[in-house]
This record gives C-alpha cells, sequence and structure tokens, in this order.
C-alpha cells in the first residue's frame, strides 16, 4: 500500500477526469467556434490531456519514488508538449472579441508577465522546484500529505508548461526573447537536469526509500528527461530552419537571403523576369529557323 492509499481512496483518478473535461472540453468549444483552426492544433492538445490524465491515473501509481518520478515526467515533460503546440492562447484571442483580445494582449504584454515568461526564469521554476522537492524532505512530506502532494503535481505541470512555452510556444509573445537566449536555457536545463538525476542515482536519494528503488527512479529521470528535452529541441531547431526556409528567396547563383519583404518582392520580380526572358528566347529561336534561307 502506498502512503496515500492509508487516507483512503485514492482522489487521483477523479482528478484525471476533473484534467481532461477541464483542459480538453472548453478548447474543443473553443476549437469548433473559430474558423479554419487547425486540426493538427487540437490533436496535441488533446494528446497532451491525455498525457496529463495518464500521469494522475492509477496506471502511474506504483512504488515510490519512481511513482512520483513517472508523474512528475508525464506531467511536467511530456505533457506540456502538446499542451503548448496546441496553441491555447492563440485560439483564445481568435475567439475573443476584439475588445477583449486588445486587453488579453496588453495583458501579455505587462513586464510581470514577460519576466514570469522569460526561458531563465522557467528554468528556475521547472527545474530548480525539482532540485527543492527531491534534496529536501518536501518530497517524504507530499507522499504523506495528498493536499501537498496534489499541489505539487498542479506545479509540476504549471512550471513544465511555462518552461516549454517559452522555449518553443508558438503563440504571440511580445518580446520573445531571440533563438540564442533559448538555446542557452535549454541547455541549461538538460545540463541541471541530468546532473540532479546522475546525483540522486549516485546518492540513492531521496532518502527513507529502498536503494533500489532510488536509484531506478533516478535513472527514469535521466532516460525520461532526455527523451522529452530531445522532442523539445527538435521543435525549436525545425522551427528556426523553416524560419530560415521563410526568409530566403532563389536567387541567380542559388539562393539569396531576403532580409525585408521589399527585398524579397525584387527578387521574385527578377526570377520572373528571367522566366518570361527565357520564354521569348524559346518562340523566337524555332522562328529564325524557319525563316532562314534554306541552301539550294
Amino acid at each position: 500500500m502506498t502512503a496515500h492509499g492509508a487516507h483512503g481512496a485514492d482522489p487521483l483518478p477523479w482528478t484525471a477526469a476533473a484534467v481532461v473535461l477541464l483542459l480538453a472540453v472548453p478548447y474543443c468549444w473553443a476549437a469548433t467556434r473559430t474558423t479554419d483552426w487547425s486540426r493538427r492544433r487540437t490533436v496535441l492538445w488533446l494528446s497532451g490531456c491525455a498525457t496529463a490524465a495518464l500521469a494522475l491515473s492509477p496506471l502511474a501509481a506504483g512504488p515510490e519514488p519512481v511513482a512520483h518520478m513517472a508523474r512528475h515526467l508525464l506531467l511536467g515533460m511530456f505533457a506540456p508538449i502538446g499542451l503548448v503546440l496546441g496553441a491555447p492562447v492563440t485560439l483564445l484571442l481568435r475567439t475573443l472579441s476584439v475588445p477583449a483580445a486588445r486587453k488579453a494582449t496588453r495583458l501579455l504584454r505587462r513586464r510581470a508577465v514577460r519576466c514570469l515568461g522569460h526561458p531563465f526564469t522557467a528554468v528556475l521554476l521547472s527545474v530548480g522546484g525539482l532540485y527543492a522537492v527531491m534534496l529536501t524532505p518536501l518530497h517524504e512530506a507530499a507522499v504523506r500529505h495528498p493536499l501537498l502532494h496534489g499541489l505539487l503535481l498542479v506545479h509540476y505541470l504549471a512550471s513544465g508548461y511555462l518552461f516549454t512555452w517559452s522555449i518553443i510556444g508558438p503563440d504571440p509573445a511580445p518580446h520573445r526573447p531571440g533563438p540564442a537566449v533559448r538555446v542557452a536555457a535549454l541547455a541549461v536545463a538538460v545540463a541541471a537536469h541530468a546532473f540532479l538525476a546522475k546525483y540522486l542515482y549516485a546518492h540513492a536519494l531521496p532518502a527513507g526509500h529502498d536503494a533500489s528503488s532510488a536509484r531506478a527512479a533516478a535513472q527514469l529521470m535521466y532516460y525520461g528527461g532526455d527523451a522529452a528535452e530531445l522532442i523539445v529541441a527538435a521543435v525549436l531547431f525545425g522551427a528556426l530552419y523553416r524560419k530560415h526556409l521563410s526568409s530566403v528567396e532563389p536567387g541567380q547563383d542559388g539562393y539569396t537571403v531576403g532580409g525585408s519583404a521589399e527585398l524579397r518582392q525584387r527578387h521574385r520580380k527578377e526570377r520572373e523576369l528571367r522566366c518570361l526572358k527565357c520564354d521569348l528566347l524559346r518562340t523566337a529561336l524555332p522562328r529564325q529557323a524557319d525563316e532562314r534561307p534554306s541552301r539550294s
């Protein structure tokens, strides 16, 4: 029996159902009211909801601290990927009326929101929060008290979403840091997460559990975290590559980077003019050959 089982019925299955209802139903309702909303975004959002529900279901139950680490990975690292790529802020702005959307945009521009959504702030809340849980008595307290355990799971989901959004979020974000800052923040998060997993494995932490279970949880954290971070990195660099391609126009000798819309339009007109000249030459050459006098 787990520590939570001593308090009566496990509330997590009901929590899983509530998560699915509170996240999936409003999103699907808004998506049906928005014309031309991407089905891919909806599928991604629902996959994030399903991952969060799996983390709170009996399927993720087991001996501590392995079960706790599995829920951390599902809630804090894998579920946010689908939720973020579902672009809920974009959907919200398209659903709201124009005055309400302007108010929401002004809220996103506030200094506090920009600071909270900065990649390094998100790293501190996400990975730093995990350090605080696994290296202090907070983990043991959460195992004994269901309310604290529930709040901790909410923190995993919220901080994981904030971190993922700050790195690969497709939603509008005024004053979003550039690619170099986001790549650096992701690298710091990867290194800090891997270091903590190795430290927990070497010292069989958190204390109060069987050493083999503690090391199994550390291994799960290490390899599971690498998988989630690899997905985030692939999405980030894929988006940067597509952005680069969108700013490149074919030129006469390969590809010419167009730094502005005017420059890209000029390259397009030059390409169309070259094509027109080629067409004129193709039509003129046969005519000249027909008009050339034959030698008798």
